[in-house]
């Protein structure tokens, strides 16, 4: 059962290696559910501040606030598109396994 839904999160890039990030309560998190839940006005200020200053300081590209639902099962995004964000790389393990390592693959 989902119960109050009015919240954001900040979501960016991290310009390290390109994975979708959240901004959290000390630092910027590849996790959805430890992502600082905006409220007011004034928090969500407060969250896009620290995002402009992430892109100044070279840590994330593109910050900006998604709506976010708070569900029996954790935070949700409410679009598809960030829902597909959250969830990792479309482009299956290869690609995310090479980021990792570093190494890169040659199809033929």
């Amino acid at each position: 059962m989902a119960y109050a839904s009015n919240f954001r999160v900040l979501t960016a890039n991290r310009l390290a290696d390109g994975r979708v990030v959240y901004l959290g309560d000390r630092d910027w998190t590849a996790d959805l559910g430890a992502a600082r839940l905006v409220q007011t006005d004034a928090d969500a200020e407060i969250a896009e501040r620290a995002g402009r200053e992430a892109v100044a300081a070279r840590l994330v590209v593109e910050p900006y606030l998604i709506d976010v639902e708070a569900e029996d099962r954790g935070v949700q995004p409410v679009r598809l598109r960030e829902r597909i964000r959250a969830s990792g790389p479309t482009t299956g393990n290869a690609v995310a396994g090479n980021a990792a390592t570093g190494a890169a693959r040659k199809t033929a």
